[in-house]
């Protein structure tokens, strides 16, 4: 017998987040359901579409300072200069870090926030920033609108966001955009159980191991996603607004 969703404490969108996790509904409610998804695409496509091109950079929201907030900081200045925007989850730690970088050097500074009790709005370093409600929807615009990932000291949403793309790019969903892991020291444990369980045990391919690039140098870190998405592929944004669709 299920639990009942609603509860003195709790606000219409906690109680319509527990309903929709306790299985099928009522059609009205599921088709309501994919309507607000499908709003917050579109919101998403419209607002992003100009924003490009893009690298997008994941890492902890609770490292407010010290060496990894200066070495995404300093990643976010080398990626604004090779003319890329940074676009980041818009939270503190590490994404204000990259921000924060871009915008010393002059370059775009975007946030793709997610509505979480515990934060509010972007970080003060993001020139704009869009706020969405759904965590699956989020994840799509981060990966839609870059050229490459730099992945910075994080916790499980990044180590999330890391295998997602990692996923996405053995499968052919999304190829060979460049992965770079910033922060030998850290991610260094994570590289290792990689190499000696998940390729010793036939899990994943040795070849998997060269669709990133592990470096604590930010100016190197920039130059490989440049060399490995636009220099590479030709990539080219022309992409200009609309008048008629009220686009600016």
């Amino acid at each position: 017998m299920n639990k009942p969703v609603e509860s003195e404490d709790a606000g219409p969108r906690e109680i319509e987040e527990r309903r929709f996790l306790h299985g099928p509904r009522h059609r009205r409610f599921e088709l309501a359901f994919v309507f607000r998804v499908a709003m917050e695409f579109i919101r998403g496509f419209r607002k992003l579409h100009f924003a490009g091109p893009c690298v997008t950079v994941f890492g902890s929201a609770r490292l407010n300072d010290g060496p990894w907030y200066e070495l995404a900081r300093q990643a976010g200045q080398e990626l604004g200069k090779r003319g890329f925007t940074v676009l980041t989850g818009g939270g503190p730690g590490m994404m204000e870090a990259a921000n924060r970088g871009a915008r010393e050097v002059g370059a775009r500074s975007v946030g793709v926030t997610i509505e979480l009790p515990f934060e509010a709005g972007a970080n003060q370093y993001c020139d704009w920033f869009i706020q969405f409600r759904y965590f699956f929807v989020r994840k799509v615009m981060l990966v839609k609108y870059s050229y490459g990932f730099l992945i910075t000291p994080g916790g499980v949403g990044t180590l999330d966001e890391f295998f997602e793309t990692l996923t996405l790019m053995q499968t052919d969903k999304i190829y060979d955009f460049p992965v770079v892991l910033l922060g030998k020291e850290y991610f260094e444990p994570l590289v290792s159980f990689m190499k000696d369980v998940l390729v010793e045990r036939g899990l994943i391919s040795a070849s998997d191991l060269d669709l990133f690039l592990v470096t604590d140098d930010p100016e190197e870190a920039a130059d490989y996603i440049a060399t490995r998405s636009i220099d590479a592929h030709g990539l080219k944004y022309k992409a200009s607004p609309s008048r008629m669709l009220g686009e600016n």
